[in-house]
């Protein structure tokens, strides 16, 4: 099972179009579900990160494998990222991917990682961001069952 634990809810319909159609895609290769916390709207960065760990801890089970989206993790290549996945869920039951908010992740939950990983040195907002992962998790598993995807 797959678990994508973020901050803040979408809105937009077009943004959950598509993240509609990139679950019903990925419905035939796992399970996969979203946890969307509340984001915190304060002007003091700790205040913020701390609030938004204490919504987020309570949906990380220390036995997942946990993947933390960081500026600061490695980047690696859609293949190189299929194989993660797949050797993962080999050994764990769960992976979770976890999006931090505009602040990015605390630093107890940053201590939790297995991986840290990293899509781009750019930001990205977090409902665009929610359909990129989206979108290479189900890249990952075409990958990983060999079918054809385009490039």
């Amino acid at each position: 099972m797959i678990k994508i634990l973020c901050v803040g809810k979408i809105k937009e319909k077009f943004f959950k179009d598509s993240i509609e159609e990139y679950l019903k895609r990925l419905n035939k290769y796992t399970k996969i579900e979203i946890i969307e916390v509340n984001d915190v709207d304060l002007n003091n960065k700790e205040l913020t990160l701390e609030k938004e760990k204490n919504n987020m801890i309570k949906y990380i089970n220390d036995k997942d494998y946990i993947i933390t989206l960081e500026i600061e993790g490695k980047q690696i290549s859609s293949v190189e990222f299929s194989n993660l996945i797949d050797k993962t869920l080999i050994n764990n039951s769960n992976i979770t991917f976890i999006i931090g908010g505009s602040y990015g992740i605390h630093e107890d939950i940053k201590n939790k990682s297995n991986f840290k990983l990293s899509f781009s040195k750019m930001t990205f907002p977090h409902q665009l961001f929610r359909i990129i992962l989206l979108e290479q998790i189900y890249r990952g598993f075409k990958i990983i069952k060999n079918e054809s995807y385009h490039k």
